[in-house]
């Protein structure tokens, strides 16, 4: 069970590792961005989009490492005051009967939009712009799959932790 929570764990942490390099990214393009535009006059659709497609790769791409290290906001008022065992139960049912579904869910209904974008490798948002909508759209798929597995290694180090305990 170890080994399989590792790799499970490792996508994410490797995944997370990657992307959160695209903050630094995104912040000196669109300092050169700005730079360009008000000191020389150059203007660049493609520059511009460039940091929309960083954006949406480091929050899409970083979700499920963000899962792995609890970094999402909790709005369950009541979550801080229960035991270990209550705190389990209501992640349990929300992995279970909330946010894997949602994630099958994303990806049944995002697949048809995003095959059909790699049919004819969908050009720019607007012209001038980078010519690569497809690869923009297989975010909302390959989020939905980190999201996914991630969600998946909660389950079982829930149920692990659970088997420990009473085993």
């Amino acid at each position: 069970m170890q080994r399989i929570l590792s790799v499970l764990d490792g996508i994410s942490r490797t995944t997370g590792t990657l992307v959160r390099w695209l903050a630094l990214a995104m912040l000196l393009a669109q300092f050169g961005i700005v730079i360009a535009r008000y000191v020389f006059g150059y203007s660049s659709i493609a520059a511009q989009e460039s940091v929309l497609y960083m954006h949406a790769t480091l929050f899409m791409l970083g979700a499920g490492y963000t899962l792995l290290m609890d970094g999402h906001v909790r709005v369950d008022i009541f979550y801080d005051k229960l035991s270990v065992i209550g705190k389990n139960r209501i992640d349990l049912a929300g992995h279970l009967f909330l946010l894997m579904p949602a994630m099958i869910m994303v990806l049944y209904w995002s697949w048809p939009a995003v095959s059909n974008s790699w049919k004819i490798l969908e050009g720019p948002i607007s012209v001038g712009g980078i010519k690569a909508v497809f690869l923009l759209k297989t975010l909302i798929p390959a989020f939905a799959c980190l999201v996914l597995l991630q969600s998946l290694s909660c389950v079982l180090r829930i149920l692990f932790q659970s088997e420990t305990r009473d085993g």
